[in-house]
């Protein structure tokens, strides 16, 4: 198995899927995880897993995605700015007639995002903020001048519902970076196209450390997501596998 070559910085990467079927945009999850299947410590602390090619790679995935989406524990955790980071990535993206940043996602039931986030504050471009019904107001009047925000679900944000708005607004290719609750719920909406993992050389160990796919999990039987493998690359020091969804709607 040979290693992956990097493509050059000049060039965005091509669109070569298929829109997400129901009016829905093409999403793909992207992750990275430890061997041992664990995407941070029991302490919910960020672990650098990949290294310098991988995330070059992440950032063209991102230069060539119409919006990023993550959920609020995420951003409580991380605080990531999910902006391009490349300068020459950012300028194709100009030059084809986008903004530099695709636009950025928080799916945040109960509108707890703070109003200091860097999602909110770090690079150009638009940023949605997904709530409920129950957080629309305040939301509302939280995020007035520096976030959209899409009301879709009276408790929860209603995912399917969602998808459809972000496909209103032109979002054809919808690009996931976690976290595993988040991720749980497409899976169980059947909102995956294509879900990508890149596989670090260390071991985190825990039994309460996250996993990609957090949440209560699929009992068995059909309702277990089924995949097909389509790609594996040497990065860095890890693999790249890339899976295509095969029981989605």
């Amino acid at each position: 198995m040979g290693r992956s070559e990097a493509r050059g910085p000049r060039e965005a990467p091509a669109r070569e899927d298929a829109p997400g079927a129901g009016g829905r945009p093409y999403t793909f999850v992207n992750m990275a995880m430890s061997a041992d299947g664990k995407i941070s410590s029991v302490a919910r602390r960020q672990v650098r897993i990949s290294g310098p090619e991988d995330r070059e790679r992440v950032d063209r995935l991102k230069a060539g995605s119409d919006a990023v989406m993550v959920g609020i524990g995420t951003v409580l955790a991380d605080d990531p700015s999910l902006t391009v980071k490349s300068a020459e990535l950012r300028k194709v993206r100009v030059l084809g007639g986008k903004p530099e940043n695709p636009v950025r996602i928080v799916v945040d039931s109960r509108g707890r995002t703070p109003v200091t986030a860097e999602i909110l504050h770090k690079g150009t471009g638009d940023r949605i903020i997904a709530v409920s019904e129950r957080a629309g107001t305040e939301a509302a009047v939280r995020f007035r001048g520096i976030a959209e925000v899409l009301v879709a679900g009276r408790e929860e944000v209603d995912l399917p519902l969602l998808m459809g708005r972000l496909h209103d607004l032109g979002i054809r290719r919808l690009m996931v970076e976690g976290g595993g609750t988040l991720i749980c719920s497409l899976f169980a909406s059947c909102l995956v196209d294509e879900f990508t993992t890149y596989v670090g050389s260390l071991v985190i160990g825990g039994r309460d450390a996250p996993t990609p796919v957090d949440g209560p999990g699929f009992p068995g039987g059909n309702e277990f997501v089924r995949l097909s493998l389509t790609d594996v690359q040497e990065v860095d020091e890890g693999v790249v596998l890339r899976w295509r969804v095969r029981n989605r709607r």
